[in-house]
């Protein structure tokens, strides 16, 4: 059992819902889940041509969608970062000092095969256990 489970979310897919009931599972009495987004800012030439108040606005309206999410899960805390997923989700639970992460994960599509997913990153590089729940979908 784990006393502080780290559930990384993406707001546009349906995972999270079913990684905080795994969560929930392997939670010791008194433990604590914290649910993460990581909003990825545009970066490079794209980052170039959108002003800093949209980037801000869309960073808030993520905010907002992950607290509303969590807010109908009962002991759930939320937490936004920007960044990277991979290495942000790593860091953050570095920071945290998380005993496990539970991450969701979706079927592989092909430039997950040429970049590698978020999930495997995490399994390679994360300071603690890590429980992938394969979405069904």
């Amino acid at each position: 059992m784990y006393k502080n489970i780290l559930v990384p979310m993406a707001l546009d897919h349906g995972v999270g819902e079913n990684s905080v009931e795994i969560a929930r599972r392997l939670l010791s009495e008194g433990g604590k889940i914290t649910a993460l987004h990581v909003y990825e800012a545009p970066e490079g030439s794209v980052g170039a041509y959108i002003d800093a108040s949209v980037v801000q606005s869309a960073f808030e309206r993520a905010k907002a969608r992950l607290e509303d999410r969590v807010a109908a899960m009962p002991g759930v805390s939320s937490m936004i970062v920007k960044g990277h997923s991979g290495r942000t989700i790593i860091d953050t639970a570095t920071e945290l000092k998380a005993d496990c992460i539970v991450l969701g994960s979706h079927k592989p599509g092909l430039i997950d095969y040429f970049l590698g997913s978020t999930a495997a990153r995490v399994v390679q590089h994360a300071p603690c256990a890590v429980h992938v729940a394969r979405d069904s979908k």
